[in-house]
């Protein structure tokens, strides 16, 4: 069984049933031991972009944020060590959609949506992530940089996901103190249908 430990702000480790290990947006947390296989990031802010955190096993596949983004809104999929990555949408005023992507991966018979940092976005309230079926979606919340979780809560709904995820939720003001970005009441806003809250530091089962 395919695990995700959330190691913090936007920063997940996944190990796939062959022993695959897939880091994406790597900056927060611990548990960057393991050899990473597959690197994903959804955009450049340091925050999300810390590929060298990690050692990198021999093949290791580094994917950024600019090569899923292919001409003037499109976007390319790439299939990399058992993993399919399909782009969407990803945009506020603080993340250029020309700059920015959220990310489903499916694994192992799983679809997890990594939203990246956004905002509502209009491939949620088209349906086209709900066609998709997801099965766990991680929405940021921090009211900041980000939508709150308010509208975090109205973009689970949309996306309507088995699992939604609350994440991202306290500004990155600090960055020295990357692991204290993690606050329970704005956690426990978020409402969505099978939510799941994850403290930094927490793996689950997928």
């Amino acid at each position: 069984m395919a695990k995700m430990l959330y190691q913090g702000h936007g920063s997940y480790r996944f190990v796939l049933d062959d022993g695959t290990v897939v880091y994406l947006d790597p900056f927060a947390g611990e548990g960057y031991d393991l050899p990473a296989d597959l690197v994903l990031v959804t955009h450049e802010h340091f925050d999300h972009s810390q590929v060298n955190k990690m050692p990198h096993a021999e093949g290791c596949t580094v994917l950024r944020s600019k090569q899923f983004i292919d001409g003037a809104h499109d976007y390319k999929a790439y299939e990399s060590h058992g993993v399919m990555i399909v782009p969407v949408q990803a945009y506020n005023k603080n993340h250029s959609i020309d700059e920015c992507v959220g990310l489903v991966l499916t694994f192992d018979g799983i679809k997890f949506y990594a939203s990246g940092d956004t905002s509502t976005t209009d491939d949620m309230r088209c349906g086209k992530l709900a066609k998709m079926q997801i099965d766990y979606a991680a929405f940021p919340g921090d009211g900041f940089y980000n939508m709150g979780v308010a509208e975090a809560s109205e973009c689970a709904r949309l996306v309507a996901a088995k699992h939604s995820i609350p994440v991202h939720l306290v500004p990155m003001n600090d960055p020295s103190d990357p692991a204290q970005l993690f606050s329970r009441e704005a956690a426990e806003a978020f409402q969505a249908e099978g939510r799941i809250i994850l403290e930094p530091g927490e793996e689950i089962d997928l």
